[in-house]
């Protein structure tokens, strides 16, 4: 297991120096390597092998420093005109997702559950322009700040809606004629959630107000975050819904050293996302059939034209020309966010609840055995590589749109 790890962060690093060298995003060579070194054999026995314990750790790592990377990276000082247009994108974006996009998904591609087509919109609302886009030239552009705040905005509330979702799947099977018995334990899940992580974030951040250390400080920091995760979904809040509280208490609360606590959680984050990177190579579609291609491109293609209307809308009365509205529109990156979700979907088990002879027992399956979810799994991993090859190409042609050099 250890030489399995140090070889997929051995061609991370590898893959990171090719990406530059060709200027093609590390995203899409590290999931195309996973891919490769899956179907390595050695005797007819593949030899790059994970346990299901170990693959969901990591996951689950992984989601708890972007959760908290990306809560806390929202400030409230830092409200401006870049934040409310972009505050206005995703709400308007996630709308649309959430009425037009997980009907398409529903009817083109018959996934059994409406919930898993509600699941696949939400996650596709999220932006990730800054795992493609790093400006070359200056950091004052306002189409680059506008897609900067759009991804730090949405993150925390692409990767929670899921969780939700799922939570809402696990209540009942047919929750929605059952809404109001199971709206109590519900809204008990959002509102520990919520709890656990005002309470860690009081206690530990009135601490570290006063101490800092070089070695400890950050140590505490990844801790309470984990902490954090775990103690909601031990008293049966959402976990996810707690860091994320617990990151915005970091963002707006004054701890010594900030600036370098944050540098400490962003080379955790880029480590967790080699790997997270490099194993959905070993979960990506590549034996489907030409007929789902096709029509993931045509459902691709809609959630484009619903960013653009969105985009539309909200600039309406602002002064951006059109080739502006069109490389916002375009730049829908989905990054490590989406990979992380789609990974731990692919190894979540599902607690559905049936009734035996009266009795209410608890029937426990894999997510991925479950009626249409092997499809939006597919669809999240085939939307990501669409969307980083679109990026990439408006990365290229960025001056004809911005007159602004960017580079991958």
């Amino acid at each position: 297991m250890l030489t399995n790890l140090t070889v997929i962060l051995f061609i991370g690093l590898l893959m990171g120096l090719i990406s530059k060298k060709l200027k093609i995003p590390a995203m899409l060579l590290l999931m195309i390597s996973g891919a490769v070194i899956k179907n390595i054999t050695l005797n007819g026995s593949p030899v790059f092998v994970f346990s299901d314990e170990f693959l969901i750790s990591v996951s689950i790592l992984a989601l708890v420093m972007i959760v908290f990377e990306g809560s806390s990276n929202f400030t409230l000082h830092d409200l401006d005109t870049y934040t409310t247009y972009a505050l206005k994108t995703v709400v308007m974006f996630f709308v649309f997702n959430m009425l037009f996009l997980s009907i398409a998904t529903y009817y083109l591609f018959g996934v059994s559950s409406m919930i898993l087509s509600l699941l696949f919109a939400a996650v596709m609302a999220g932006t990730d322009p800054g795992s493609v886009l790093s400006l070359f030239q200056t950091k004052s552009n306002k189409i680059t700040e506008l897609l900067k705040f759009e991804s730090i905005v949405n993150t925390p509330v692409m990767v929670l809606i899921p969780f939700i979702l799922l939570d809402l799947m696990e209540l009942d099977a047919n929750v929605m004629s059952n809404f109001l018995e199971y709206l109590t334990p519900f809204m008990q899940q959002i509102i520990t959630g919520i709890g656990t992580g005002v309470f860690l974030g009081i206690i530990v951040f009135r601490f570290m107000k006063k101490f800092y250390s070089d070695k400890l400080s950050p140590l505490m920091l990844l801790t309470t975050s984990l902490l954090t995760y775990i103690m909601a979904e031990s008293i049966g809040g959402n976990g996810v819904l707690a860091v994320t509280v617990f990151g915005v208490f970091f963002g707006n609360t004054r701890v010594k050293k900030k600036i370098e606590l944050k540098g400490f959680s962003n080379s955790i984050s880029n480590i967790l996302e080699i790997v997270v990177f490099v194993l959905i190579g070993f979960v990506l579609p590549i034996h489907l059939p030409i007929s789902f291609i096709l029509k993931s491109i045509l459902l691709f293609g809609l959630m484009i034209i619903l960013r653009f209307i969105a985009i539309e809308l909200v600039y309406y009365n602002d002064h951006l020309n059109l080739k502006e509205r069109i490389f916002i529109s375009l730049n829908c990156a989905k990054g490590i966010a989406v990979a992380v979700i789609a990974f731990i979907l692919s190894n979540y088990v599902l607690n559905l609840p049936i009734l035996v002879d009266g009795v209410k027992l608890i029937n426990s399956i894999p997510l991925i055995q479950y009626p249409g979810a092997k499809t939006i799994i597919d669809l999240m991993i085939l939307f990501m590589l669409y969307s980083i090859i679109l990026s990439s190409i408006m990365a290229r042609f960025s001056q004809k749109f911005i007159r602004l050099k960017v580079e991958q």
